[in-house]
């Protein structure tokens, strides 16, 4: 069993993206300790607290190429904390003595906590990317497919008639509902740390407040509305998003596979020579994708779980339960990212069989519909006689193999008043979609007027 299938290894990009692990790489994470130690200088210069060219040197220092990382790391183990070992060296290559004016009345946490979320910023980009492209796709068949047939499933059996593309737009409604959160949530995670050893700025007297205004301008974040060193709402609620939008990704996936089974086969995974491939059965083509779909939202939600257990911290300074986000917080995104990149793969170059879809619909020989032709027997025969004569029909055709318009026409009340040709149009399962094309192309025209505000604003 390998140690981590999140780094890159064998598992290539199944487990998270090459794009999304660069973002919490250490080379990555230590270059936004040094960005936000370089902007604290800054902010401090403008409002005249340290000297102006301290601030430039810090600046022009703060590269992450220079850094000495087995020192750093020697360091970070007996420190406890990446954040004092960063600054000694920081100081180091500072000159004229100017290197005294780093982390200039900051705290560690303050520097760890706005550079994570600069990280969160970023990765949360790459996510909304992702999620926007598979909205897209899931709308281009929702759209195709919003008149196609196919077999509708309650407790894994046959229910009702639905259309593909019904199908398609209610998985879309659910990832357009994430990216509607994502954009509530960023105001609340997308502020400043700067606070100092108990949250009370104290070190900075006076110019406490200010240097935190100034610090969220220069890196483009939010002022908090107090201090949040142990107060975790907002990580967790960025973790919990990734859950939900993950939680519907798993769903998509699992829907997937079930369609893709032999006895369906009413869609396909994108084909790859060899992928999905079985080393004993040539004839397998396995869901990997959708699989790693459903792996992917149970890692996440278990990564979740971990967020809010470590939201219970004790008074200004936690003693254990901010280090659970360090694995925590990376961890969930890198796995979303994995998720994520399969559910646009699948969805994007998913084989749509409507063939199948018919054959499977005609599988009980039209008992699908027994409520349409019920509904339909209804008006002329009255609704509890047309039940009970329906439900008869439907034990005789599973019990004779016959077919249920042939069932239906061998009762004479039914043959007496409806003529083969209208039982053959009650029982055709094309005939008995509901409001399913309508309730999906409502979904995409909302969409598109949403998008074309969200374009003009």
């Amino acid at each position: 069993m390998p140690v981590l299938v999140t780094s890159k290894g064998i598992f290539g990009e199944m487990f998270g993206t090459a794009t999304m692990r660069a973002l919490f790489s250490d080379r990555a994470m230590v270059q936004r300790y040094l960005d936000v130690e370089a902007a604290l200088a800054r902010a401090q210069a403008g409002l005249g607290i340290i000297p102006a060219e301290a601030a430039s040197a810090i600046t022009a220092g703060a590269n992450a190429e220079r850094v000495d990382y087995e020192r750093l790391t020697e360091r970070t183990e007996i420190v406890g904390y990446p954040i004092l070992p960063v600054v000694e060296q920081l100081s180091e290559w500072v000159e004229d003595g100017l290197g005294q004016y780093c982390h200039w009345g900051a705290t560690t946490q303050d520097i760890m906590d706005t550079a994570d979320v600069l990280q969160l910023r970023d990765a949360l980009d790459l996510v909304a990317e992702e999620l926007n492209a598979i909205g897209n796709a899931l709308a281009g068949l929702a759209e195709r497919y919003a008149d196609t047939p196919m077999a509708g499933r309650t407790h894994l059996q046959h229910a009702l008639p639905i259309s593909f593309g019904y199908k398609c737009a209610t998985w879309l409604a659910a990832i357009e509902r994430h990216l509607t959160r994502l954009e509530e949530l960023r105001p609340r995670l997308e502020v400043v740390q700067f606070s100092g050893a108990a949250g009370t700025l104290a070190s900075l007297g006076e110019h406490g407040l200010p240097t935190q205004q100034a610090l969220a301008k220069e890196l483009g974040l939010g002022v908090p509305d107090i201090t949040w060193h142990t107060i975790r709402d907002g990580f967790a609620e960025t973790t919990g998003f990734l859950a939900l939008a993950l939680g519907t990704i798993g769903k998509i996936g699992y829907d997937v596979m079930l369609m893709m089974q032999t006895e369906t086969g009413e869609v396909l995974e994108p084909f790859l020579p060899g992928r999905g491939a079985s080393s004993t059965m040539p004839q397998k083509r396995n869901p990997i994708s959708s699989e790693m779909m459903l792996a992917a939202a149970k890692i996440v939600r278990e990564h979740h779980a971990a967020m809010l257990d470590a939201m219970v911290q004790d008074h200004e300074r936690a003693t254990g339960q901010w280090h659970v986000e360090w694995h925590a917080v990376p961890s969930a995104f890198i796995v979303a990212s994995g998720g994520l990149r399969a559910a646009r793969e699948v969805i994007e170059g998913l084989e749509v069989r409507p063939g199948a879809m018919r054959q499977v619909l005609n599988a009980t020989r039209g008992l699908i519909v027994s409520e349409a032709v019920m509904m339909g027997l209804a008006p002329r025969l009255g609704r509890q006689i047309a039940h009970d004569v329906v439900y008869d029909c439907c034990r005789e055709a599973l019990t004779r193999e016959i077919s249920f318009p042939d069932a239906l026409l061998a009762v004479p009340q039914i043959a007496e008043v409806f003529t083969p040709a209208e039982i053959h149009k009650l029982t055709d399962p094309a005939n008995y979609l509901g409001a399913a094309p309508a309730m999906a192309r409502n979904l995409l025209r909302k969409r598109s007027k949403k998008k074309r505000t969200a374009g003009n604003s």
